[in-house]
């Protein structure tokens, strides 16, 4: 018998229901895995919630970014054996298949081998908050004298983004909501931080920049705030707009943009994964500074499967600095 994690009615995080069941066999093209670590996301707080962009089917399994060691292989798996530790993407929909959970049967496709070096909770948090990040170097070609805001560092997708954006030479400025995580935030690789609530990002960012403005935003929040954002961008900047956390209306920033001539583009990170040409060559980047110590996942906080509820609470507190993982 193996524990997962179903949710049978939308809501808070107490409707995360463990239930013991068999673990099953893995489909063709499929693996079933020993989970060692389990990578939280706030898309499935989302999804849990209802509120995500794909539905769920109640009730369903959650999760889709984990770490574990491959116990079983389905009819025509090739290049992994048992035994091996492997990443689990979120390249399949929420609820497709599940990673809350002591074992998981997921698709081949959606595993890679685990990176040398790396401890379980490490190799669980990479894949998605860097493919994501990776937006900024895919996309805009962050390079050097680049200025780079970078909205909710202070989460997993936020350090990733200010580790590239330092990698590539441009300077990280954190924009987070108080000044409490402004020394970890510069611990972390931020050369700036703002603390939008208790300043004036557009006033701080001109001084920082010498007038010169941001030529690139990473927003996952969306909202109002987006055309102060616009405001702060220099000539031609673009301003990427990757998730909706504010759960309000996002404007768009009519008279910033056309002034400047600024792009707005959403982005998810199955832009990457799911385009031939770009996946091959962002992985080999991220596995590349991983090896090289330009990139490191950071763990804000690691909780046991059994207080799966607990891990979703502290997810939507907005207290961590980079990822929450759950161990079996």
């Amino acid at each position: 018998m193996s524990r997962i994690v179903r949710v049978h009615e939308h809501g808070g995080p107490e409707v995360l229901r463990i239930e013991e069941v068999e673990a099953g066999r893995p489909g063709p093209g499929e693996v079933r895995i020993r989970v060692e670590a389990i990578g939280l996301n706030r898309s499935e707080a989302m999804f849990r919630l209802g509120a995500y962009p794909v539905k769920p089917k109640l009730p369903t399994l959650m999760g889709y970014e984990a770490a574990g060691i491959i116990e079983l292989l389905g009819d025509g798996v090739q290049g992994y054996a048992v035994g091996d530790r492997v990443c689990v993407l979120p390249t399949f929909r929420l609820g497709e298949y599940g990673v809350y959970a002591d074992q998981a049967i997921v698709p081949a496709r959606s595993i890679l081998a685990a990176p040398p070096g790396l401890t379980p909770s490490e190799a669980a948090s990479i894949w998605m908050q860097y493919l994501t990040a990776l937006a900024i170097i895919e996309i805009t070609h962050a390079s050097v004298g680049d200025y780079v805001i970078i909205r909710a560092a202070s989460s997993s997708v936020g350090l990733a983004a200010i580790q590239l954006a330092n990698w590539a030479g441009a300077v990280p400025i954190a924009a987070t909501r108080r000044s409490t995580k402004t020394a970890a935030l510069k611990s972390l690789g931020a050369k700036h931080v703002i603390a939008t609530e208790e300043s004036d990002l557009v006033a701080e960012v001109t001084r920082i920049t010498n007038g010169k403005g941001a030529r690139i935003v990473f927003d996952p929040v969306g909202g109002p705030y987006v055309d102060t954002l616009a405001q702060a961008m220099a000539e031609e900047g673009t301003l990427f707009i990757y998730g909706g956390l504010s759960g309000q209306p996002t404007v768009f920033p009519h008279w910033p943009a056309a002034l400047k001539g600024l792009s707005i583009r959403g982005w998810v990170a199955s832009s990457i994964w799911n385009n031939a040409e770009r996946f091959p060559r962002a992985r080999s980047l991220i596995l590349r500074g991983l090896a090289e110590g330009h990139l490191k996942p950071v763990i804000a906080r690691a909780f046991a499967l059994k207080d799966i509820v607990e891990a979703h609470r502290y997810l939507e507190s907005n207290q961590q600095l980079g990822k929450v993982v759950v161990t079996p």
